[in-house]
């Protein structure tokens, strides 16, 4: 019978839910290694007890390099936390081919190839634990942001397919999905809009995005969490013996998902709209130069 040995893989741990992850591993008794395309952001991990390593999910020989330095020291890789992506916002037309591909290398493929490098040392065990760092944006979809939900719909969909699939090696594939969380995700996310000046058709649009999200995320705000309360969910995933399937973390997300439900799609459109305004420019120039009644004929 073969022995396994507690030890876990973080991506993206330099911040964040990533971060804070890797330290709650660590005080439950794992061998944690913490990784980032950047091992200097790690440091502070690397004083707490956590092995540091470069990993960059949209490298191949960085992902290989790093599971199978771990491989060869432990056997085996027995939890991997697939924590590291972004948010790239903006409007989808002014999105580059460049920026969307890059989005879903990092979110999408990089994650699945992190599963598809553990887990022949996984089943070689019997045993072992991928937690997949979704978002509640795989559930619905809010403007501003269709590339970011597009690749957590497809985190979604990875993961249903792979937790039936691995299963009857022992290993168990979860979806965390947090909602708002105060990282410094949050503060990149204005430098990744596309500037294309007050000319933009999408220019008050972009701004209303920033005031929203700018209040979202304020001290104040209800219903946004600290990095430490997702962690929490994940490593209480980690340890059960049978896990959830999906770990729904944050109370405004899951009132969301509630309430798109509930609502048809020109509803949930009309809700948008009222958190995520055009613009009276757009509305004056476009809606009202195409009446409704027009529709009819555009085929």
């Amino acid at each position: 019978m073969v022995t396994v040995q507690r030890v876990a893989l973080v991506t993206g741990a330099s911040s964040g839910i990533g971060k804070a992850t890797a330290i709650a591993l660590k005080s439950a008794g794992f061998t944690t290694y913490a990784t980032a395309r950047n091992p200097e952001t790690l440091r502070d991990l690397a004083a707490q007890g956590c092995y540091v390593l470069q990993l960059d999910l949209t490298d191949e020989s960085s992902m290989m390099m790093a599971v199978r330095q771990i491989e060869a020291k432990h056997g085996a890789i027995s939890v991997l936390i697939n924590n590291a992506g972004y948010n790239q916002i903006g409007p989808l037309e002014e999105l580059t081919m460049e920026q969307i591909r890059r989005q879903f290398e990092t979110n999408v493929f990089g994650l699945l190839r992190m599963c598809q490098l553990v887990l022949p040392g996984m089943r070689s065990q019997s045993y072992g634990r991928i937690i997949n760092v979704s978002s509640m944006g795989g559930n619905f979809t809010t403007p501003g942001n269709g590339a970011y939900h597009a690749s957590k719909y497809a985190v979604e969909s990875l993961t249903d397919a792979l937790r039936y699939e691995v299963q009857p090696f022992g290993v168990d594939v979860v979806s965390v999905q947090p909602t708002g969380v105060r990282t410094p995700f949050v503060e990149k996310l204005y430098a990744l809009m596309p500037q294309t000046g007050s000319d933009s058709p999408y220019a008050t649009f972009k701004r209303n995005i920033e005031a929203q999200i700018q209040q979202m995320f304020s001290g104040n705000a209800w219903g946004i969490l600290n990095p430490e309360d997702v962690a929490k969910e994940i490593v209480q995933a980690v340890l059960v013996r049978r896990p959830q399937t999906r770990y729904r973390v944050g109370l405004s997300g899951k009132m969301f998902i509630w309430v798109r439900r509930l609502l048809s799609d020109r509803a949930w459109d009309a809700l948008m709209a009222r958190m995520f305004p055009m613009g009276d420019v757009y509305r004056s120039k476009h809606r009202k130069s195409l009446p409704i009644r027009d529709f009819s004929v555009m085929k």
